[in-house]
């Protein structure tokens, strides 16, 4: 039977220590086998060791991070007469929300900082998120591999769906 009407987001609740809905997607993200008190151990500590090098607080920190992670365009694949093209679309803020913080994980994931405590996760994602707000690092690169294959294929916009 076919739906009537849109499908309504399920909430996230907020994470227990600020508040904060994307600290708790942060969490989500980082967390690995369902270790949810080792993901909160890891993100506290990164945005904290952040907010105290940058003279922000954390959730601000994050905040930043994610706004200067964030894509704008993006592109999507469509077939047209036996023809793939690869159509620039502009990205829903939930889905620029997502992406960045996957993003950020992902580049903080794959650092390698010399050895003993600064190969720590909580040490990259601190540097990862630092990065992020001063525009360099692997997440920013991402997002701008991403608008550029966007620009480049301007010239199939007219296949938008």
């Amino acid at each position: 039977m076919p739906r009537k009407g849109p499908v309504p987001p399920r909430e996230i609740p907020p994470d227990s220590k600020y508040g904060s809905v994307l600290v708790h997607k942060l969490i989500n993200r980082v967390m690995k086998d369902g270790k949810k008190s080792v993901a909160e151990y890891i993100v506290y500590t990164a945005l904290e060791e952040a907010a105290k090098e940058l003279g922000l607080t954390p959730v601000e920190v994050l905040e930043k991070a994610v706004e200067n992670v964030k894509p704008e365009w993006e592109v999507r694949t469509r077939r047209v007469g036996g023809a793939t093209y690869q159509v620039p679309v502009e990205v829903p803020e939930r889905r620029q929300i997502s992406l960045a913080l996957r993003w950020i994980v992902e580049a903080a994931r794959e650092r390698f900082i010399g050895d003993g405590k600064k190969n720590k996760m909580e040490y990259k994602l601190k540097q990862e998120l630092i990065d992020a707000i001063n525009g360099k690092g692997g997440a920013i690169k991402r997002k701008e591999e991403t608008h550029r294959m966007a620009e480049a294929n301007k010239v199939f916009s007219h296949f938008r769906w």
